[in-house]
């Protein structure tokens, strides 16, 4: 007689799987701090927006007097101010001027900082690094001291009252800046791309211009913008050696509303926010290259 034994096995259920804990990567808020976050972003917005809102709203009152009393501007608010800044007083060759200074300020600027950055942060010539220094140094000086002694060298030249002494002069300002921005940048590009240009027997100026200047293209978008803004808004220069109105800029045109006894603040107001339309163009056409260039920029000294 033989016995069998037959093995049971228990088939007991599963256990549930446990749930799934949401791991937070590493720099990811959770939404607590992405609320916060985004609150400060709107707060920050709105400050900044606000005085432009406010002398929009400003422009928009038909009386001089309007902005002692801004509550009454919602009942009477009209475009007269627009009106009159374009058709009685010279905007039109105020904008002229200025297009012309900025631009000559802008392309002219930005060929010296790249050239100079280029240099010095491909080049080891003798005195590279006390040449960025120097030219640092210059941004030490103020404005104020500098106007006599370049009233007297361009009166000898004689660029008093044309368009190329505030271009030199705005270029003095901005390319320092402009060329320590762009040796930073210059410096986050591979030297191997240089020396596959001479490879290819691209000279020292074929390899900058056909492969360096289009890999630095959000940089000097940066210099372009910071040259263009820097012309538009100097005025103590442009007061002082512009003489003929016809060839006033922006910012000189503004204190022709201004006298000793009186100011017309509605058509100052107008007239700043007419101002604003050609800079805000020009910052949205190189506005996808500004936070590149300016981080980039940055990386490296």
């Amino acid at each position: 007689m033989s016995t069998t034994t037959l093995d049971k096995t228990d088939t007991a259920p599963a256990p549930a799987p446990a749930p799934r804990r949401s791991v937070r990567r590493r720099g990811e808020r959770g939404p607590a701090g992405a609320a916060l976050l985004h609150g400060g972003l709107v707060l920050a917005s709105l400050i900044a927006l606000a005085p432009v809102a406010w002398l929009f709203y400003l422009s928009l009152g038909p009386d001089k007097e309007d902005y002692l009393h801004p509550a009454g501007i919602a009942g009477k608010f009209s475009f007269s101010n627009y009106g009159f800044v374009l058709e009685h007083t010279g905007f039109l060759d105020w904008f002229k001027s200025t297009m012309i200074v900025a631009l000559g300020t802008t392309l002219i600027g930005v060929f010296v900082a790249a050239t100079t950055g280029y240099a010095v942060s491909r080049m080891r010539f003798p005195g590279y690094k006390q040449l960025m220094w120097v030219l640092l140094l210059t941004q030490a000086f103020p404005i104020a001291i500098l106007i006599v002694p370049m009233y007297e060298i361009f009166s000898e030249l004689g660029l008093i009252d044309t368009y190329w002494a505030l271009i030199i002069i705005n270029c003095s300002t901005a390319v320092p800046y402009s060329a320590w921005l762009l040796k930073g940048y210059f410096d986050t590009i591979p030297f191997e791309i240089d020396e596959a240009g001479r490879v290819d027997g691209l000279s020292p100026f074929g390899t900058f211009f056909r492969l360096i200047l289009p890999l630095a293209r959000p940089g000097l978008a940066v210099a372009a913008f910071y040259n263009f803004i820097t012309a538009v808004g100097e005025v103590a220069f442009a007061t002082t050696f512009l003489l003929d109105d016809s060839k006033y800029t922006f910012a000189v045109g503004l204190q022709t509303f201004v006298s000793e006894h009186d100011a017309q603040w509605n058509y100052m107001a107008a007239t700043a926010v007419l101002i604003a339309i050609p800079v805000t163009v020009f910052f949205y056409l190189v506005q996808k290259n500004l936070v590149t260039g300016l981080t980039a920029g940055g990386t490296k000294g």
